[in-house]
């Protein structure tokens, strides 16, 4: 099957994993053999895709629409299949079949170019919280799934080293590896999270309005989960001239209507910010970076 990856994946993979595997090498073997195991008739590659899968619009024999997803180890596809299957279809997409290879997803088709950033701004907040609220289940009884204290830990050490060779990040690293420890010094929650939520991974559905996508699942307090959703569009609020007050407003409202508390929903959404600032600086994304940082400050 002759087919090119996205681009938007390529380069994704290229800061993932700087030195390179052969995952994208032998991706189109994967695909034909996944195809051809489940017989299913391949409408298109879905552009510009995700930035840690590849996403491939199908049809299986009965002809029923579906995506298949093919995703390296790296990006924890057995978790995501895991938490899928956990949730059952409620506030997410559906696993079209049980566990038959790793790092193939066969699932349901929601409305791939329909999320709700498509709406206005109030309307999008509200459907995606809306969203994120009926994932927060607990997690099941022998989970192998990460916490929130073992992601961050992992991050924080990469935060560290990378404020050890930039002056200039130092406060707001110790800001936010500060309020981490406060954040994990509270006994800790149990929910099986989204892990990487925002309105991007909120999709339009025929079963629901809006389904989630693209999990990244860990476990522990909702606080963390919704903090990614605070930032959303932050372009825009850093192009305002009241992006500050806006952001503030922001928490507020979001913490209220998900019954978060609001100091920690803070707190985690410095750290969260902060975190892909550095990462993105990391990886070669000065713009993103300056924008991810300007906005951590406000907090």
């Amino acid at each position: 099957m002759a087919f090119e990856p996205p681009q938007r994946l390529v380069r994704a993979l290229g800061e993932s994993a700087p030195d390179g595997d052969d995952w994208l090498d032998k991706l189109p073997e994967a695909l034909r053999q996944a195809v051809a195991l489940r017989e299913l008739t391949v409408e298109r590659v879905q552009v510009p895709g995700g930035r840690s899968s590849l996403v491939v619009l199908v049809r299986p024999p009965d002809g029923t629409p579906a995506v298949l997803k093919l995703a390296p180890q790296r990006a924890r596809p057995e978790s995501e299949r895991a938490a899928l299957a956990h949730w059952g279809g409620a506030g997410a997409v559906q696993l079209l079949e049980p566990y038959t290879a790793p790092g193939v997803l066969l699932l349901e088709r929601l409305h791939p170019d329909v999320s709700v950033r498509s709406l206005p701004e109030a309307k999008a907040l509200l459907e995606a919280a809306g969203t994120l609220r009926r994932l927060w289940v607990e997690a099941p009884a022998g989970h192998a799934f990460e916490s929130v204290a073992e992601r961050t830990g992992r991050q924080a050490e990469a935060m560290r080293a990378s404020a050890d060779t930039d002056a200039e990040l130092v406060p707001l690293v110790a800001a936010a590896l500060a309020a981490r420890e406060e954040l994990l010094a509270a006994p800790p929650e149990r929910r099986l999270l989204h892990g990487t939520f925002r309105q991007s991974k909120v999709l339009a559905a025929e079963r629901m309005p809006w389904l989630a996508v693209g999990p990244d699942p860990v476990v522990g307090e909702c606080a963390f989960d919704l903090a990614r959703l605070v930032r959303d569009r932050v372009e825009d609020l850093i192009a305002s001239p009241s992006g500050a007050a806006t952001t503030r407003r922001r928490v507020k409202r979001l913490a209220e209507s998900l019954e978060v508390d609001q100091d920690r929903l803070r707190g985690w959404t410095l750290f969260r910010a902060v975190e892909s600032g550095v990462r993105a600086l990391r990886v070669g994304r000065p713009q993103d970076a300056e924008l991810l940082l300007e906005f951590a400050g406000w907090l």
